[in-house]
């Protein structure tokens, strides 16, 4: 039985066209106060209670009873894919203001992929460079994250860094038979090893990261959201503070690229895009419902969609004012 549909009354945000060049030229943009401090406490109380053994999800493992303290704190990592098993997570990946944003970056037809829930606790390991569309492919290559700051995201306790300019680099292939993923259809393109490892000497995506000698790190407030597309560069380090870095990141694609991908679940056919929900606009391809009943495109196109009644084909432009709008195409003839 489908779940009823909850709507969540937001003030939308409008992205402005310097932050859409930013976007593009960077290959991310940190948009400040996103998400409201309400709403972050109630995922870090989750975190919170789930280390406690006080809440738990379908088929995500309970810390021990008798577990010591500081073994408990370090028992979660990282849970993949919340939103499949917790209304909570769902409603983040479902975020109008997050999916505001995204309409203006790579929609106006937005997919929503993925969730991963960061806990990053004192002394938990940093991840090393890579470039997410190796793990998510989308075709054509549309990917992008969303990673919103549950605590002040800092150098001291690993907050990501960014290396600007690089979004225009290739998908490198690894050339260790784990993944078939990357750009090999380019002749020259060299291989790579250990995507991800934090030691930059077994990982050789840091020979290619490196050159850029400009890495940023995006230091964060609790309730900022950092959008990056899937080919920039980025890592994070340890996390060598006192106070933990806990992270929500979610993943989007437009929804009119095929992707063949779909973590920890089975799919027919060459893409599992049924697999997914479409959160902003329309698509020809399949899509799933959200399982617990927050609004978006899927359930609510009156009001998340683009109805059909459109003459004129539209996508997002700037307007007069300098924010990023749909406007429909110019009718007129183009000569080149």
């Amino acid at each position: 039985m489908q779940a009823e549909t909850t709507v969540t009354e937001h003030q939308p945000y409008r992205v402005k066209v310097d932050e859409y060049r930013q976007f593009r030229r960077d290959g991310y943009l940190i948009v400040r106060n996103l998400i409201s401090q309400e709403e972050v406490a109630e995922i870090l109380q989750f975190t919170e209670d789930m280390q406690q053994g006080k809440v738990t999800l379908p088929g995500v493992p309970v810390p021990p009873d008798d577990l010591p303290d500081e073994e408990r704190r370090m028992f979660y990592e990282r849970l993949h894919m919340p939103h499949r098993v917790g209304a909570l997570f769902e409603r983040f990946l479902l975020h109008p203001r997050i999916g505001d944003v995204l309409e203006a970056l790579i929609g106006p037809d937005v997919l929503a992929l993925q969730s991963i829930l960061f806990f990053k606790q004192p002394g938990h390991v940093g991840q090393g460079f890579h470039q997410d569309s190796y793990y998510i492919p989308t075709q054509p290559d549309t990917l992008c994250g969303a990673w919103l700051a549950l605590d002040p995201a800092t150098k001291e306790n690993g907050c990501l860094w960014m290396t600007p300019g690089s979004q225009a680099e290739p998908i490198y292939p690894d050339c260790d038979g784990v993944s078939e993923q990357g750009d090999i259809s380019l002749i020259d393109i060299p291989q790579i090893k250990n995507a991800s490892h934090p030691d930059t000497d077994k990982n050789t995506v840091s020979n290619i990261a490196l050159q850029y000698d400009n890495e940023v790190a995006a230091e964060m407030n609790p309730g900022d959201v950092v959008f990056f597309g899937g080919h920039i560069f980025h890592r994070s380090h340890a996390n060598k503070a006192n106070f933990p870095r806990r992270a929500l990141v979610t993943h989007y694609c437009n929804a009119r690229s095929r992707v063949p991908w779909n973590h920890g679940y089975d799919y027919e056919g060459d893409n599992a895009n049924y697999q997914h929900i479409l959160l902003r606009g329309k698509t020809h391809l399949d899509y799933a419902q959200p399982r617990f009943g927050t609004a978006c495109a899927a359930n609510m196109p009156e009001r998340y969609g683009r109805p059909d009644r459109e003459a004129l084909p539209k996508s997002m432009m700037g307007d007069d004012n300098g924010f990023m709008v749909i406007k429909p195409h110019d009718t007129d003839p183009h000569d080149h």
